[in-house]
């Protein structure tokens, strides 16, 4: 049964993330003490991790405001038994700040407790 469950969710996020409805997706699908852990340290953070959800909603406003986003794909989700599910993201978008555009591709792991994403990690190429 939770396999559906997060199946469910799995298929939300890609759903969400196709449309570029950031802020309907957390609201839904994530635990409100979930936690986001990046490749790496990202500018004006002293760590790769995010605690909670408001944390969570300043990293992607932080990305919107930094990045003109061209195009992009998701691609998935992949499911990995019970709790957890891979997306692939892949981004064609400039940084603002320097003009410097690039391509990007991240694969994204998230687990699912009682039907709520708690925790996402990114791997990303270099």
């Amino acid at each position: 049964m939770s396999g559906q469950v997060t199946r469910s969710v799995a298929d939300k996020l890609v759903i969400y993330a196709r449309a570029d409805e950031t802020e309907k997706c957390l609201s839904e699908l994530y635990n409100q003490n979930a936690v986001s852990v990046e490749a790496t340290v990202m500018p004006g953070k002293t760590s790769a991790e995010t605690v909670g959800i408001d944390g969570i909603r300043e990293k992607h406003a932080w990305w919107q405001s930094s990045f003109e986003v061209h195009s992009g794909d998701v691609e998935g989700p992949f499911m990995h038994g019970d709790d957890k599910f891979a997306v692939i993201f892949e981004i064609d978008c400039t940084y603002k700040p320097t003009g410097e555009r690039s391509q990007m591709k991240e694969v994204a792991i998230y687990t699912v407790e009682d039907g709520l994403i708690v925790k996402e990690e990114f791997f990303w190429n270099e």
